[in-house]
C-alpha cells in the first residue's frame, strides 16, 4: 500500500510539471491576433460535444441521484469537446502541415478551445465542491480569478525582468531555473488551497512564462525526465483505478460507441457548418473537423480530476 502511495506521489508530480510544460508551449499570444473565424470554429467545435454530454449525464443521474448534474455536465462537456493541442501540434509538425494556413488555423482554433477548456474545469471544480454553497463556490471562482489576475500583472513581469537581466547568449543558471520550477510547486499548492486542483495552477503558470529563452531552456531541462520518467506512471495509476470489466454486455458496448461517434461526427460537423459559412472550402472544413478531434492525456486528467471530486460514474470514465 505505502508503495502505491508514493508512485501515486511521483505520478501527480509528473502531472503537475507536465500540465506546466503544456501551459508553456501555448503561446497565449495567439488569441490576440486570433480573428472571428477562429474563435467561431473554436466554439461550434465544442457545442454538439456538450450537447451530448447534457444526455449522457441525464443518463447518469436517472442512475445515480447523488451525483451533482451541472457538474457531470461541465466534466463530460469538457472531456468530449476538448482537442489536445500538444497533439495536435505535433500531428501538423509530422504532416507537415504546421506552416500552413489550415494547420495555423487548426493551431490556433486547438489553443482556444484548450484554453476555454481549463477555464471551465477551473469552474466545474468549483461547482462540485463537497459543501453544497453558492457562496462557497464563489469564494472559490473569485479567490482564482485574484490568483490569475496575480500571476499575468506580477508573476509574468517578473520573469520578463529576469530574462532582460540575463545578457543575450548566455545560458539561464541553474539557480534560476530551480527558482522557476520550485514556482509551479507554489502554484499548485495555491490553487489547491483555494478549492481548485493543483494542475490548474501550474497551468496558469506556465502560461504566463514569456516564450523566448527562458522557456526553451525549462523545456531542455524538464520534458525529457517528465514525459519519459514520471508521465508514465501517471498512466500506470489511471490503469489501476479503471475497472475495465464494467464494460459488459452488448448494451454497454453499443452505449459507448455510440457515445463515442456522435461526439466525433459532431465536432466535424459543427467545424464543417462555420466553415461553410466563413467559405473555406469543404474539404478543408472537414480537414479541421478531423484535427479537432485529437486526443490525448488532458481528457485522462480532467476525468480523474472528475472522479475525484465523485461527479461522474465509472462508465462515462471508460467512455
Amino acid at each position: 500500500m505505502k508503495s502505491v502511495m508514493l508512485v501515486e506521489t511521483m505520478a501527480n508530480m509528473g502531472l503537475i510539471y507536465f500540465v506546466f510544460l503544456i501551459g508553456l508551449e501555448m503561446d497565449i499570444s495567439i488569441i490576440k491576433r486570433s480573428g472571428k473565424k477562429t474563435v467561431l470554429i473554436s466554439l461550434a467545435g465544442m457545442v454538439v460535444p456538450f450537447l451530448v454530454a447534457i444526455c449522457l449525464s441525464s443518463l447518469i443521474s436517472n442512475t445515480d441521484e447523488s451525483i451533482n448534474q451541472v457538474s457531470c455536465v461541465l466534466y463530460l462537456g469538457i472531456v468530449l469537446s476538448v482537442t489536445a493541442f500538444p497533439v495536435l501540434a505535433r500531428m501538423l509538425v509530422e504532416l507537415k502541415l504546421v506552416n500552413t494556413d489550415l494547420g495555423k488555423l487548426a493551431l490556433s482554433t486547438s489553443l482556444i478551445n484548450d484554453v476555454c477548456a481549463w477555464m471551465l474545469l477551473a469552474i466545474a471544480i468549483a461547482v462540485s465542491e463537497e459543501i453544497i454553497s453558492a457562496w462557497v463556490s464563489l469564494w472559490v471562482l473569485l479567490s482564482n480569478l485574484v490568483f490569475l489576475s496575480f500571476s499575468f500583472i506580477i508573476v509574468r513581469p517578473t520573469m520578463l525582468w529576469l530574462i532582460e537581466k540575463t545578457p543575450e547568449g548566455k545560458p539561464f543558471s541553474e539557480f534560476q531555473l530551480c527558482i522557476v520550477l520550485t514556482g509551479v510547486l507554489i502554484s499548485a499548492f495555491i490553487t489547491d488551497v483555494l478549492g481548485t486542483h493543483c494542475i490548474f495552477g501550474a497551468f496558469v503558470y506556465g502560461l504566463v512564462i514569456p516564450k523566448g529563452p527562458l522557456g526553451a531552456a525549462i523545456i531542455e531541462k524538464l520534458e525529457d525526465f517528465v514525459s519519459g520518467l514520471l508521465l508514465p506512471l501517471f498512466y500506470a495509476i489511471s490503469g489501476l483505478k479503471t475497472d475495465i470489466n464494467l464494460i459488459s454486455g452488448a448494451s454497454t458496448w453499443t452505449f459507448i460507441l455510440s457515445v463515442i461517434s456522435l461526439t466525433f461526427l459532431g465536432k466535424i460537423a459543427g467545424t464543417l457548418l462555420v466553415s461553410n459559412m466563413l467559405q473555406i472550402p469543404n474539404r478543408d472544413g472537414v480537414v479541421l473537423g478531423l484535427l479537432m478531434n485529437a486526443k490525448g492525456i488532458i481528457e485522462i486528467i480532467v476525468l480523474n480530476v472528475g472522479r475525484d471530486q465523485k461527479v461522474h460514474h465509472s462508465i462515462s470514465h471508460l467512455i
